[in-house]
């Protein structure tokens, strides 16, 4: 998640831990050791713009960085709270703040790769935005009044929030996966693999997207907490299969960098609508229901040995900002009624 959830996460479930004499000190440390995980963002380079890719959320976010992390941060935060206490408390708030770093970026949609080095795979269980006002408001109030009276009780119930509106979220996502499996089933397509993500700062409004054949179907599906959900569809695009680019040598850099790209999209990779140079992940885009990618490589196959070109697409105009809300809102998108699933609840 964004840097300030994480800082308040870790200085919460510090705070939670801690006797009232040194709540103040345990946010503190907490807040701290909550940001080393992702220092990783550092690890970047200007001829392989993949490798901040690769490297992010990897091994700085595994559980078994979790000791070491909390060394970091309890060296970086005794600067500041040596005359409180001592190293081995400092460490004991440090390894507090920085344990729910990685489960938190697990319950986002981007991939974290919590068991490195005995796996890489990218866990994503797809509970909740990266930026979610409502999760990192509850945590900013419980830390406020934590630090404000000098209680732990405020911090504990501000994690079992956390907590609980995580587990709202997986509620939400298994409704979603079971509302868009029978989507596809109606439309006669056999669903190989499906991703359910929830869009920007909610979990009301769910972006879809299943491989069916050759082709990736996209849709954006509202869910209140019951009742029937409000579908609008997307789009389709073929599926992109790296080796199979012709114009591409297989042995080049360029080959190698659309390998490692497909790797990290998980295989949801096509080209961009509106581009034929930019492969793209089809998982993430502005639009909820859209099949334009938030991010992709820019491929040049004149230059086989020299590294992709890594592409964002963030121009949020007016239009995109309109459907959105109105998706979240449930509202039609061009003076219709608005859509309805006509599948009921699985």
């Amino acid at each position: 998640m964004d840097l300030i959830t994480q800082g308040l996460a870790g200085a919460v479930v510090a705070a939670a831990a801690a006797r009232r004499d040194r709540v103040r000190v345990a946010a503190a440390v907490g807040f701290v050791a909550g940001l080393i995980p992702d220092a990783d963002v550092l690890i970047r380079s200007s001829a392989d713009p993949l490798l901040t890719l690769e490297f992010h959320r990897q091994f700085t976010h595994s559980l078994l960085f979790i000791p070491l992390g909390a060394l970091l941060g309890a060296a970086l935060a005794w600067l500041l709270v040596r005359r409180r206490i001592g190293f081995a408390a400092t460490y004991g708030f440090a390894l507090l703040g920085i344990l729910p770093s990685g489960l938190l970026d697990a319950s986002t949609s981007y991939g974290t790769q919590l068991l490195w080095p005995f796996s890489d795979a990218r866990i994503a269980w797809n509970l909740i935005a990266i930026i979610d006002p409502v999760f990192t408001g509850a945590l900013l109030i419980g830390a406020i009044v934590a630090l404000v009276r000098y209680t732990p009780t405020a911090a504990r119930a501000a994690a079992l929030f956390a907590l609980a509106y995580l587990g709202f979220g997986l509620v939400q996502h298994e409704r979603v996966e079971g509302f868009a499996t029978a989507l596809a089933r109606e439309r006669g397509h056999a669903v190989e693999r499906l991703e359910v993500k929830p869009t920007l700062g909610n979990l009301v409004l769910w972006r879809t997207i299943y491989q069916s054949g050759d082709h990736f179907h996209v849709d954006a599906i509202r869910v209140g907490v019951a009742g029937r959900p409000r579908v609008y569809a997307g789009g389709s695009v073929p599926r992109l299969e790296p080796d199979e680019m012709a114009n591409v040598q297989p042995d080049s850099v360029l080959a190698e960098d659309i390998r490692r790209f497909a790797r990290f999209s998980e295989g949801y990779v096509a080209r961009h609508p509106s581009r034929e140079d930019v492969i793209g992940d089809v998982r993430y885009s502005l639009r909820p229901n859209g099949v334009e990618p938030l991010w992709g490589i820019e491929i040049d196959p004149s230059a086989p040995q020299r590294h992709a070109a890594f592409r964002t697409f963030r121009d949020l105009d007016g239009e995109i900002r309109e459907a959105f809300f109105a998706m979240l809102l449930g509202k039609p998108l061009d003076g219709s009624p608005a859509p309805r699933a006509s599948v009921e609840r699985p």
